[in-house]
């Protein structure tokens, strides 16, 4: 099972979950998760930082992904109703590491969102991703997004899923 993981497999994973996020199918996103995933942004500050010792933007277990999902669908979400429109570019793909089942994956990423009255924000930065193998596929064990913006507060609020 180990090192025949394919860049491209890993590829066509990660472009699988950015069309699931940009068409807003959350409940299918869902559905790549494992059930002990996490979903980390770290401040720009400390990239690499703890969750447990660093505070993040988001640090959410499994539990807490469900319930923004739930929240994020709602229509009482004045957030995001309607919902944004985003569009995510992927480059960059590296496998880091194989260790028995788990993948560590790095991407690169753009994500435009376009919302009704706003101007248009663009998100740039990284992905790491820990995957892991799942018979021919993947599911996602920690989802981590680091955002290389200097200064975060020129990107509002941050209400969908990046």
């Amino acid at each position: 099972m180990g090192n025949d993981i394919t860049r491209s497999q890993v590829e066509d994973f990660l472009y699988r979950e950015a069309a699931l996020l940009d068409e807003w199918k959350l409940e299918e996103w869902l559905g790549l998760l494992t059930d002990d995933a996490t979903y980390y942004v770290p401040p720009n500050d400390h990239p690499e930082g703890d969750h447990r010792t660093t505070l993040f933007i988001l640090a959410d277990d499994i539990v807490r992904i469900r319930e923004r999902v739930k929240r994020l669908m709602s229509p009482d979400c004045h957030a995001e109703y309607p919902h944004s429109r985003t569009r995510r570019l992927i480059s960059n793909v590296r496998i880091l590491s194989v260790d028995g089942d788990l993948v560590t994956v790095a991407a690169n990423f753009i994500c435009d969102r376009f919302r009704r009255y706003e101007r248009i924000r663009e998100y740039v930065g990284g992905y790491r991703f820990i995957l892991k193998r799942v018979g021919d596929g993947f599911r996602i064990k920690e989802r981590r997004v680091v955002i290389d913006a200097h200064e975060l507060g020129a990107l509002g609020a941050v209400s969908f899923i990046l």
